[in-house]
């Protein structure tokens, strides 16, 4: 169970993103993934909480909502084996072809 979070300020920390969802239930854990070269935010982030009942109400209450001057962008998170299929098969393709090679 994950909840993505867009369009989020570049000033969010775990702990401001903590509390928000935390007025819908239980937060488990939050990520706030950073440019590997910078470090910087990358403006997005996902939060995992205790229930689906939470979850939804955390989704139906921020979803559009403004926070830090920005318009929250709320949903639940697309497992990570869809977002990025075409490219790990590509990988294991070419990893198993360095492999008969040798």
């Amino acid at each position: 169970m994950s909840i993505y979070v867009g369009n989020l300020s570049y000033e969010v920390t775990q702990d401001t993103l903590t509390a928000v969802f935390a007025e819908y239930g239980t937060v488990r854990r939050v990520q706030l993934p950073t440019d590997r070269e910078t470090g910087q935010l990358r403006g997005f982030g996902f939060v995992e909480m205790g229930t689906e009942a939470e979850e939804a109400a955390a989704i139906e209450a921020l979803d559009g909502a403004e926070w830090m001057g920005r318009d929250l962008k709320v949903n639940k998170a697309k497992p990570r084996e869809d977002r990025g299929s075409s490219s790990g098969n590509r990988g294991g393709y070419g990893g198993g072809g360095g492999r008969n090679r040798y």
